[in-house]
């Protein structure tokens, strides 16, 4: 506890700090954090206690957003670990493939959605595509990276044994894998809430955070707009928090191996 008191100090200090400035220079376009609390708790907690306090309106645009997020983010995950062993463990597949991704990485993903308006029409299809695209290439290049490198010692050891590629690939591959995948998969996490919030500025949703976002910038309603854009923040840090949780959890036989060694 004293840890957390320890790390967490200087927020409450900086957003005094915020406070105070704010006042100090009564600029429309910069209120107060406690006008932003105000309204954010309109927008959105204003609900029962029942429903966590959470408003109908945070229903309508909480639900659809991570459902598009957390739907773009488990395909791309799945798609790049799947196909990021197999070209990390086939030298002829990571020649031919190895430009491809260097190439398709270095496209942003906003400058495609013209493409997947194109292909998809606006509609949930072309947030889920804008998001795989984004998110697809962390973990892609981290599998390949972690299934190349496998002790040698280890995948030896395995064909001795007799173990079959299915038994190789879940006893020794995964394993030795997985934390260079758990790295890739953190990052594309943060990736697919950015890209959430931006295929929904470009997709002329009609509900979603980045909807919201929108709405709030063209009303004019600046505090609303600094809510939102703090809900993203605080909703981020919740994310990587519970995902390292997992990790920790997954991989805590890495960190005892290591510490052995």
């Amino acid at each position: 506890m004293n840890g957390v008191v320890h790390r967490l100090w200087p927020v409450p200090v900086l957003v005094a700090l915020w406070e105070a400035g704010a006042r100090a220079a009564a600029s429309t376009y910069f209120p107060p954090p406690s006008a932003i609390a105000a309204r954010l708790r309109e927008l959105w907690f204003s609900g029962p206690p029942s429903r966590l306090f959470l408003s109908d309106q945070a229903l309508q645009d909480f639900l659809p957003s991570l459902a598009r997020m957390f739907g773009g983010w488990a395909i791309a995950c799945a798609a790049g670990i799947a196909l990021g062993v197999a070209v990390g463990r086939s030298s002829a597949l990571a020649g031919y493939v190895d430009p491809i991704v260097e190439f398709g990485r270095a496209i942003p993903p906003p400058t495609l959605i013209p493409l997947f308006v194109v292909l998809f029409k606006v509609d949930v299809r072309m947030q889920v595509a804008t998001i795989v695209y984004g998110v697809i290439w962390p973990v892609l290049v981290n599998s390949i990276d972690g299934a190349r490198y496998v002790d040698r010692q280890h995948t030896e050891t395995a064909q001795v044994f007799g173990l079959s590629r299915a038994q190789r690939l879940t006893r020794i591959i995964l394993p030795a894998a997985a934390p260079k995948i758990f790295a890739g998969l953190r990052l594309s996490l943060s990736l697919a809430l950015i890209l959430m919030v931006v295929s929904e500025l470009a997709g002329s949703a009609t509900s979603g955070i980045g909807y919201e976002l929108l709405s709030a910038q063209q009303n004019f309603d600046l505090p609303g707009m600094w809510g939102t854009i703090a809900l993203l923040g605080v909703l981020g840090l919740l994310l990587n928090s519970s995902f390292l949780l997992v990790e920790r959890r997954t991989l805590s036989w890495h960190r005892r191996a290591r510490q052995t060694n």
